[in-house]
């Protein structure tokens, strides 16, 4: 057995507590744990994010290629618009990434802190034929 488990994804920001409830809101998640300088939360299928308190956070430049990526998240939805106008509802905004690569239908945004993050369409789950 691995004395290794997974634990949380973990986002510095400047203001954890507005950046929870904008993914609280998103996921439909509840939070879980909360400090002065972190606040975790977990969605209903279990998924853990926690958003740190780091003053001097600045978010990346994704895309433009001046700076890394460095992480995002990635949602599957089923409502590529609807889960759009919930996102920029919330603070979220749209990042152009022009078209996007691979066989899957996705967009990129960006939370009100700046961290980018993926929707991805879900994949129709038709039976085999033949």
């Amino acid at each position: 057995m691995s004395e290794v488990t997974a634990g949380v994804m973990v986002l510095d920001c400047a203001e954890p507590e507005k950046l929870a409830v904008f993914y609280k809101e998103l996921m439909g998640a509840e939070e879980t744990d909360a400090t002065a300088n972190r606040v975790e939360i977990r969605s209903p299928d279990g998924t853990r994010l926690a958003f740190r308190r780091d003053v001097n956070a600045t978010p990346p430049s994704w895309p433009r290629p001046e700076n890394s990526l460095q992480v995002h998240l990635e949602f599957v939805v089923t409502d590529m618009d609807a889960a759009e106008r919930r996102i920029v509802s919330l603070g979220g905004r749209p990042v152009d990434t022009k078209d996007s690569a691979g066989p899957f239908e996705e967009r990129g945004y960006a939370d009100p802190a700046g961290h980018s993050f993926t929707l991805r369409r879900a994949l129709p789950t038709a039976p085999k034929q033949g």
